[in-house]
This record gives C-alpha cells, structure tokens and sequence, in this order.
C-alpha cells in the first residue's frame, strides 16, 4: 500500500468557467492557471503521483510547456491514472477536502464523486469529496481562491 498527499490552490479569475473535478459549477468565476485551472483534479494527481513516487503534476505536464495551456484537467489525470495501471497499482480511494467560501459544494459533491470516479475507472464508492469554509481566515477564507487537499491510497 502506498500513500500520497496532493495540495493545490488557485485564486479566483473572472471571465472563465469554474471546473471542480471535471464539473463545470455555474454562476461563480473560474480560477486562474495555465490549464483549465481544476484545482480538485490538480491535488487529485499531486496526491496519486505522489502515492507512486513518480514526480508532481509540474513534473509531467510543467506550465512552460504551451500544450498544456487550458488543457482539460480530466484528460490530465486519466492520462496519470494510465501511467500507475502501467506501472502495476490500483487506486483503492481518493479522499479530497475543497477549502473555499464560495461556491458551496453539497449541491455538486455527488457529481464531482461520480465525474472522478468515472474519469479513474474506478468505483464510485472510493472518492469521497468534502466542502469546508476557512472560516474568514487568509486569502482563502476571503473568498479570493480555492485551495483543496487530497489524498491517495494505491495498491
């Protein structure tokens, strides 16, 4: 069994949709990034490269490299999932704390479950996905980004 951590954050960018684990959420501004800007998935592959002592997700798909400029999330991590298959391990669960004021997740938490699950061909009974506030507390807690943690367990 291997465990891995995934961090990411990203501050809020208007004019651009908000992807979280590969769903759009309405009515709130995107993030800014050189890819779509899914911190969930972002901290999804940190946390299972990490898992797999393979590198980072700056690593793999660095943001000086223009083919990764506004690429799909969920593209990245299916392609990090097939690298660990390939590499004999099987994800056992995602486990994924989203820290933001806004947007609430309850609404999407079981769409983001099922849209990770389906993006890592895996059960959806092994991503568990929660919304937490920071409470007012720095950048985030002001409502100006989304930071989220992850964590991995392959097999």
């Amino acid at each position: 069994m291997r465990i891995g951590f995934g961090y990411d954050s990203h501050v809020f960018e208007s004019g651009k949709p908000l992807v979280l684990g590969g769903v759009i959420i309405p009515e709130c501004d995107g993030l800014k990034a050189h890819s779509d800007g899914d911190v969930l998935i972002h901290a999804v592959i940190d946390s299972l490269l990490g898992a797999a002592a393979l590198g980072d997700i700056g690593s793999h798909f660095p943001d000086t490299d223009e083919r990764w400029k506004g690429a799909d999330s969920g593209e990245l991590l299916r392609s990090v999932v097939y690298e660990l298959r390939g590499a004999g391990y099987s994800i056992e669960n995602i486990d994924v704390t989203v820290i933001c004021e806004r947007p609430k997740l309850r609404p999407f938490v079981e769409l983001i479950r099922s849209s990770l699950a389906e993006l890592m061909s895996v059960g959806i009974g092994r991503i568990s996905v929660k919304g937490k506030t920071n409470e007012g507390m720095d950048a985030v807690g002001a409502g100006k980004g989304i930071a989220v943690h992850a964590v991995a367990l392959l097999k």
